[in-house]
């Protein structure tokens, strides 16, 4: 019997409703004991005195480029940067190369994950659309079948209503999500930036909302149709809140997601970082900010996610009309999270903890972001008193294309635990280990 006792830590799991100090004994990698103190023997005792314990953190969007652009990232090390950031469970979109678009490929992921050393779970999504161009529909059964917890084009909107129509008819029937990218390709052909007055000042071609707005609208109309699941990818918009509560209220299953830069960063900070600042959707206006921010209160986004998006320096060098969408962001989000929603007052902390476990286990249908007794010890332990400044040179990632590099944040995850075994520890100087 192998056992851990997390001793004397604040203890929020909102699955289960608990927020209190005290013990969590773990046996054989499953939670055996949580609450009140014990005296068990334990194989190994972690002093988490004036610490959160929480489960094991879920970020169900990154990119983690394996296959096909391991330059950029491989499983391992997103992976390593996930159980840095405090995530022990990761979801993979479907844009490597080869497209992860049939059964054959789903396995492949899983194969490549166990094979290698990698810290935290990875689970995939399948493509919607065969080689991602969105003219045929993927074998999605044979798919769910193989382990994808889900499909998305992800990086691309799936233009051809009628097939968004057959996918969610199909989730209606096998009970997975649609996780749309919602942009409308014919508004935003070559923009590399929102549409307004920063985009006018630096001559660079803007994407407008509407065009996140009308792909949104579409893909709830048609979950309201088929009765099928839609989840709204990286919400950026002032209307697509609105859409999505507007959907909620009609009953519709939709579900949405939000990332940090979008409540945090406006379109103003292209001018300051360039292509640091680029992805799509694009950072917005503060307004837009605003209305994320409370979607996130307001239960409208159920979840928060990182669209983790390695590239190299190289190729971030390329300048806005060139460079690659997205940032890296496995190792912020936390900080983030504590600092601008929690220290904010935006959300407690069992909100946001909500929104990073048992809410996105429950969206992507996985058996994890709990502390129930007899559920796998996937474990984050987070200082939330921990002040530190971001060094993206210490990043495990193999990229560094992000905004947030020297600011500083409030509130680390310290320690993290994968069926019970510890698989990161930071260190007081910020390094890491595991």
């Amino acid at each position: 019997m192998n056992s851990v006792l997390i001793h004397n830590g604040r203890i929020i799991d909102p699955a289960n409703n608990v927020d209190e100090v005290g013990d969590i004994f773990i046996v054989d990698g499953k939670i055996a004991k949580v609450g009140g103190n014990h005296s068990e023997n334990a194989d190994h005792v972690i002093d988490a005195t004036d610490l959160t314990v929480t489960p094991g953190l879920i970020d169900m969007h990154v990119h983690l480029r394996e296959p096909g652009f391991e330059h950029k990232e491989t499983i391992a090390t997103g992976t390593a940067a996930a159980a840095v950031g405090g995530f022990t469970s990761v979801v993979c979109m479907a844009n490597t190369s080869p497209v992860t678009d049939s059964p054959d490929k789903v396995k492949r992921i899983y194969e490549i994950a166990n094979s290698k050393s990698v810290s935290s779970n990875v689970y995939t999504v399948g493509s919607i659309t065969k080689d991602l161009v969105g003219e045929k529909l993927t074998d999605i059964r044979g798919m769910l079948s193989a382990g994808a917890v889900g499909i998305s084009d992800d990086g691309v909107t799936v233009m051809n209503s009628a097939l968004m129509y057959e996918a969610l008819s199909l989730s209606a029937e096998l009970d997975f999500p649609v996780m749309v990218h919602c942009e409308e390709h014919n508004l935003n052909a070559g923009a590399v930036m929102n549409l307004g007055e920063t985009s006018r000042k630096l001559d660079l071609v803007g994407s407008p909302n509407a065009a996140e707005d009308i792909i949104v609208a579409r893909d709830i109309m048609l979950a309201e149709l088929t009765g099928g699941h839609v989840h709204i990818l990286h919400v950026s918009t002032t209307g697509a809140v609105e859409l999505v509560q507007w959907g909620k209220q009609r009953g519709v299953n939709v579900t949405a997601e939000a990332c940090p830069h979008h409540w945090i960063l406006t379109d103003t900070e292209v001018e300051k970082q360039g292509t640091n600042a680029k992805m799509h959707p694009p950072l917005r206006t503060q307004k837009d900010i605003d209305a994320v921010l409370e979607g996130l209160c307001d239960g409208t986004i159920d979840a928060i996610a990182t669209d983790h998006a390695p590239h190299t320096p190289s190729e971030k060098a390329l300048g806005m009309k060139d460079a690659p969408n997205g940032i890296i962001g496995l190792e912020t989000c936390v900080p983030l999270v504590m600092t601008y929603l929690v220290e904010a007052g935006h959300l407690t902390l069992t909100e946001a903890i909500a929104k990073l476990t048992n809410i996105p286990a429950g969206i992507v249908g996985i058996d994890r972001g709990t502390l129930s007794i007899g559920a796998v010890a996937d474990i984050t332990i987070i200082d939330t008193h921990k002040t530190a400044k971001v060094d993206i040179e210490k990043s495990r990632s193999k990229s560094r294309n992000s905004p947030f590099d020297g600011w500083q944040l409030k509130g680390w995850s310290v320690m993290t635990f994968r069926e019970g075994v510890q698989i990161q520890r930071t260190n007081a100087n910020g390094t890491s280990s595991g």
